[in-house]
């Protein structure tokens, strides 16, 4: 919304600023315009064709809005710069006929190929893996009918509803432009600034601080397509699809302290992690799921299925798991595949199709446009791994790094000269037709108001989340707004959080030492309408009926499972090399990864004959890059573990992080000499709260081995830090 004090023509300061350096632009004052001069009446959402319809092309606002931004960054992508990828294949477990006619999701006899590419979003290509970011999921699938790609993110909702508002989020959260601070990060101004005054932005800026925001793998986080998608089955009839990726080794995250911690130690944490399970054999697997919602029932729900900003809760629409996806192999070239790679939401295939949901109908411009200027021109689709598995037969031609060498004389449609080829096809063919929607609306620049609940998911998100996860989210926003200079913008966003539950504001209020405010400042339409009458409205929060959906919460994730674990021995010369082989054999045995670790490299010495090899020492690695320890036995490892402040260090650390940590019953000594040891030890009831705490300590080698896995299964003990503060 422009300043009181806006005037036109251009005022005093500015003139003044332009006879010095008349390429300075100062918009302090200035009503905001297109790059032609014309005055913008709404930023805030793309035209459409009724407030639930979809996206107008003649909206030339935001095409060159959106134009502009997909063009701000050459080469590496504006946003998802850094990535990581994989090929692999796709297995449907039965027929969805009833549902759709796409030809990849009615044969269970064929394996689709598939090319799979994970991101950070806010960060460039050289940062770090581990920063607190939305993590791109983008699956392209090679069909007998054409590429169809599932862009999506490993968060099942977006900051924001329209498309238009794009530009200006990415621009909030990138380094801000006067010095270019920080770097993959959102704790800033510009971000929280942004955030606070676009309640909208409410639902997602919870899983955003949440600790799906810090994944522990990228094997190990869920995908959503985010968007509601149709189905089309081949008598036409369509029906509504949410698309999810369930991960089958669980959905599991690493602490914040310990994320901050790896970002310095290993920044290609999760690009190693995936590149080394495809490279051992360990394949990442996901099954695809989805939501079906009857046409019927568009209106069935107390949200509206075209909003990014919400979801349908699995206990209202159970996901139906249909097929499953394993990577099965590493990248031959990061370049030529990874970088290359274009991905595009409107690469679809018949059977599916798209809805009005404003920010999809903005992406389906945006892939193209920007693909176009960061691979050089419209034949980008001829990149190999771009290329569909099936021919290509149109009329397009020429171009840049054009590959395709076209034979005949005609390239235009309809002609005689070339026997009417290439002929199109129909729907009984497979050729792709638009789903035949009804539409009847008014062309506005306006948002349905079933758009206008921003609080009532982010409540449900934040009421199903654990203890820990609650806590974690408290720490999350404290940490976030903690580093944001303008007082102003903290106190705005904590009027935010009363929306959502006002302990959580409180917790987060006393971090920053400000008042919880009695009420959250008044939120405002951005638009002005065509009328020129300011119009405010205070976003409505709808009192749900559920309360609670514990598919949402981490905890309730698969356990049990210790496939790709990454397990820390701990020894030195004079360790008890039996019981360590032991322990390591049922490690590896149930899929694990033991690296012994020592005070340096080279062969390990036995308590009796033989020699271990070392895989790793501490000056080299950090606790923060395993998920469990183990110290074994034998009176000199013992005793030069216990007395090494690198080794005390990796265990504290490890506790800190709440990791299984396991003791042969001849390491009390290096026990005693940790933090947590020593308070542990004198707890009297330290015999239950061991293992409770994820803490084994067993003589017998083999019993210590079924312990210590039952308890690398639980992933992690968070409960273990409300009453065990370890430094480290």
């Amino acid at each position: 919304m422009p300043s009181k004090k806006a005037k036109a023509p251009a005022n005093t300061t500015n003139k003044k600023i332009n006879e010095l350096a008349p390429d300075t632009e100062n918009s302090q004052d200035e009503f905001m315009s297109t790059n032609t001069g014309v005055r913008i009446n709404d930023d805030q959402n793309s035209l459409k064709a009724g407030d639930r319809g979809p996206t107008l092309l003649e909206d030339f606002i935001f095409r060159e809005k959106m134009t502009h931004f997909d063009h701000e960054r050459i080469p590496e992508r504006i946003v998802h710069a850094r990535g990581s990828a994989a090929h692999g294949v796709f297995r449907l477990y039965e027929p969805m006929s009833k549902y759709t006619k796409a030809s990849f999701l009615n044969d269970t006899k064929t394996e689709t190929p598939v090319f799979v590419r994970f991101s950070t979003v806010a960060g460039s290509r050289g940062s770090s893996d581990l920063a607190r970011d939305v993590r791109g999921f983008a699956v392209k699938f090679y069909t007998q009918e054409g590429n169809f790609d599932l862009v999506g993110n490993n968060m099942p909702v977006f900051f924001i509803q329209d498309a238009m508002k794009f530009p200006d989020l990415i621009h909030a959260v990138k380094p801000e432009p006067h010095h270019e601070i920080p770097q993959a990060a959102s704790a800033h101004d510009t971000f929280w600034d942004f955030i606070s005054l676009m309640p909208e932005s409410t639902h997602m800026i919870m899983w955003a601080m949440s600790d799906r925001a810090i994944p522990r793998s990228l094997r190990m986080m869920e995908g959503f397509g985010v968007h509601t998608f149709r189905f089309i089955n081949d008598q036409g009839k369509a029906s509504f699809v949410k698309f999810h990726w369930k991960p089958l080794l669980g959905v599991h995250s690493v602490a914040w302290d310990e994320a901050q911690k790896i970002s310095g130690k290993d920044p290609d944490f999760h690009r190693r992690d995936l590149w080394e399970a495809i490279e051992s054999g360990a394949f990442p697997e996901w099954e695809l799921g989805v939501q079906i919602v009857a046409e019927k029932d568009e209106f069935a729900f107390e949200f509206d299925l075209l909003d990014p900003t919400k979801i349908i809760p699995e206990e209202i629409v159970p996901v139906q798991r249909i097929g499953k996806m394993t990577l099965n192999r590493n990248p031959d070239n990061f370049f030529a595949e990874t970088e290359q790679v274009a991905f595009h939401v409107g690469h679809i295939v018949p059977g599916i199709d798209f809805t009005n949901d404003p920010l999809l109908q903005g992406r389906l411009f945006s892939y193209t446009d920007t693909q176009l200027i960061r691979l050089g021109g419209p034949n980008f689709q001829e990149i190999p791994i771009n290329r569909p598995i099936v021919p290509v037969h149109n009329n397009q031609r020429d171009g840049y790094m054009r590959q395709t060498i076209n034979q005949g004389r005609t390239s235009y449609n309809p002609n005689s000269l070339g026997g009417g080829c290439p002929f199109q096809a129909k729907w009984s063919e497979g050729g792709f037709a638009s789903y035949t929607e009804k539409i009847d609306a008014k062309k506005v620049r306006e948002r349905s108001r079933s758009f206008f609940d921003h609080f009532s998911q982010a409540t449900l998100f934040y009421n199903s989340q654990s203890e820990p996860e609650k806590a974690h989210i408290a720490k999350a926003f404290s940490f976030e707004l903690g580093k944001v200079e303008t007082v102003a913008i903290r106190q705005r966003m904590l009027g935010i959080l009363t929306q959502v539950d006002r302990n959580l504001a409180a917790q987060v209020a006393i971090n920053l030492g400000l008042k919880v405010p009695a009420k959250p400042e008044q939120p405002i339409n951005h638009s002005i309408p065509a009328d020129g009458n300011p119009k405010r409205f205070q976003p409505v929060k709808i009192e749900s009926t559920l309360q609670e959906s514990p598919a949402l919460s981490m905890a309730n994730t698969i356990k049990g499972k210790i496939q790709t674990r990454k397990v820390a021995i701990l020894a030195a010369d004079g360790v008890e090399q039996e019981a360590l082989n032991t322990v390591k054999n049922a490690l590896i045995a149930q899929g694990a990864i033991p690296e012994v670790i020592a005070p340096r490299l080279g062969m390990l010495k036995g308590a009796t004959k033989g020699e271990i090899a070392i895989d790793k020492s501490l000056l080299t690695v950090a606790s923060v890059l395993y998920d469990a320890v183990y110290v074994p036995g034998g009176v000199n490892s013992v005793a030069t573990i216990a007395a090494d402040p690198d080794a005390i260090h990796f265990l504290n650390e490890a506790y800190r992080h709440c990791k299984p940590i396991a003791f042969d019953k001849e390491a009390q000594q290096v026990l005693e000499s940790t933090l947590f040891g020593k308070m542990i030890l004198k707890d009297p009831a330290a015999q239950d709260i061991r293992q409770d705490e994820g803490i084994v300590i067993e003589a017998d080698p083999k019993k210590l081995s079924g312990l210590f896995i039952a308890a690398i299964g639980q992933h992690r003990f968070w409960d273990r830090e409300t009453y065990r503060d370890i430094p480290a």
